[in-house]
């Protein structure tokens, strides 16, 4: 339940300084452990009293003391400043502490494909910050959906965001061994022509590829795929199966090939690639938790053969 302003109208300042005061007991003791004058505490007190309309302070020429009010207020009001202090040493730890609990977001099919061996590896260094994932193809408003990082392909629009490149990625050509058994490995681009191509993310009609060798030069090609589809985990599935030539990206990929379960197919032909970016709210400094997530995806992806492929390709990505 949130508090009612009404119920308390007085500084917590003044509050400190009162506990201070009885902590001590005296004025002056409270002032010196404050770094105030002994005058400001007095105004403090008496703001405080004002605040409550109760006299908290017995005061003498020579001594201050609580009266029953102001040993009543002390006992709750120095209870509630350990919480505050408490909760505030939380806030500040979560700056500097990698702990507490990360939420991250990312598209359907790199959280399927790529993220379950990070997210593994990133548990077994940080076992004291849990992970939740939400994947899906919508970009969710971080703020309202209380997300501290979400990974995304290609250029940020929204305002009021943080983008740090990870990786630039490319989309190769991948078969597997069972397909390459009833159709041999096309031996140049135009014997794609002659093959089942599967597309993701394509419209309907001819599609154009641009594919690019790494060496400048770039050829466009039109294709009819035998499959499409609407992502790039269905398009990894199906070629996994053996149903075609999958248009897919290198990181995508690279599981699969490293297990022997496909191949490159017409290497280092390669299409743009999109950047995977690391988005996060602007203007406040990020968690700890946050900061050691976003810089470990990109130490296992720069790991990765296929991170830094379009790099190599000489191709300038988004």
């Amino acid at each position: 339940m949130v508090a009612r302003t009404e119920t308390f109208r007085g500084g917590l300042d003044d509050v400190r300084a009162f506990c201070t005061v009885v902590d001590l007991g005296t004025v002056t003791a409270a002032a010196a452990s404050l770094r105030e004058t002994k005058g400001s505490v007095s105004r403090r007190i008496s703001r405080l009293e004002r605040a409550l309309g109760a006299r908290l302070m017995a005061r003498t020429s020579r001594a201050v003391s609580p009266t029953a009010e102001g040993l009543a207020f002390y006992a709750r009001a120095q209870e509630s400043l350990t919480l505050l202090d408490g909760a505030a040493e939380i806030v500040r730890d979560a700056r500097t502490v990698p702990a507490g609990h990360l939420r991250i977001t990312t598209a359907i099919d790199f959280g399927i494909e790529v993220m379950p061996e990070i997210i593994a590896s990133f548990r077994e260094a940080y076992p004291q910050i849990t992970v939740e994932m939400l994947n899906t193809d919508a970009r969710l408003d971080l703020a309202a959906n209380r997300i501290d990082l979400a990974l995304r392909l290609g250029r940020v629009e929204e305002t009021g965001y943080r983008a740090v490149v990870l990786a630039t990625l490319a989309v190769g050509l991948y078969a597997a061994p069972a397909y390459l058994l009833r159709r041999p490995a096309p031996a140049d681009l135009a014997a794609l022509h002659d093959h089942d191509l599967i597309l993701a993310r394509e419209r309907f009609g001819a599609a154009a590829l641009a594919l690019s060798d790494g060496r400048g030069r770039i050829e466009p090609l039109a294709v009819s795929p035998a499959i499409r589809v609407s992502d790039f985990a269905t398009a990894h599935r199906l070629t996994l199966a053996g149903a075609g030539i999958g248009h897919l990206p290198t990181l995508v990929a690279a599981r699969a090939v490293a297990a022997g379960q496909l191949r490159r197919v017409l290497a280092p032909w390669a299409s743009r690639g999109a950047a995977l970016r690391a988005i996060t709210l602007a203007g406040r400094e990020l968690p700890a938790r946050v900061r050691v997530f976003r810089a470990h995806v990109s130490d296992a992806l720069a790991a990765r053969d296929g991170a830094h492929e379009v790099g190599e390709l000489g191709m300038n990505t988004d």
